[in-house]
């Protein structure tokens, strides 16, 4: 058995968009279908902060110090993490979703891999840490079938 038999699903995602896609044909010549998209609207920190980082008085005289602002930039770029999560749990808990290859940066799968649960985790085919969201369904196709040949 392949990791990318048909029913395979391939979950590709970065830190703001993720597609889920199920392979409906055979790893030797694999067709993907888009099953489920998510996009998350993540406008840059600056845009997003509300006014500047604030101030707190030190211990000596006249001094102060500036806090650090939260970075809602990268908060949101987290909770995306847990959204793609919960997706591939509740799929998983409905019987929706099959072995699953996880393709994402390095740092979205860091992100990721704490906050899958066991029912999915369970369902892990294989990982490739590259982005490929901005890429065309038939390159994504290639370039799964072909990591997944070299791992």
């Amino acid at each position: 058995m392949s990791a990318l038999d048909q029913g395979t699903y391939v979950l590709v995602a970065d830190s703001e968009k993720a597609l889920l896609l199920e392979n409906i044909t055979d790893g030797q010549d694999p067709h993907f279908e888009v099953r489920k998209k998510e996009e998350q609207d993540n406008p840059s920190d600056q845009a997003q902060s509300a006014n500047r980082p604030g101030r707190m008085q030190d211990t000596g005289v006249g001094q102060r110090s500036a806090l650090d602002d939260t970075d809602w930039h990268e908060l949101a770029k987290e909770r995306f993490a847990d959204d793609i999560a919960e997706l591939l749990y509740a799929r998983a808990h409905k019987g929706k979703l099959g072995p699953v290859v996880l393709v994402a940066s390095p740092q979205v799968l860091g992100d990721l891999r704490p906050k899958l649960h066991k029912e999915v985790n369970a369902l892990i085919a294989g990982e490739i840490p590259k982005t490929l969201t901005n890429h065309p369904l038939d390159e994504i196709e290639q370039i799964v079938k072909r990591e997944l040949a070299a791992s």
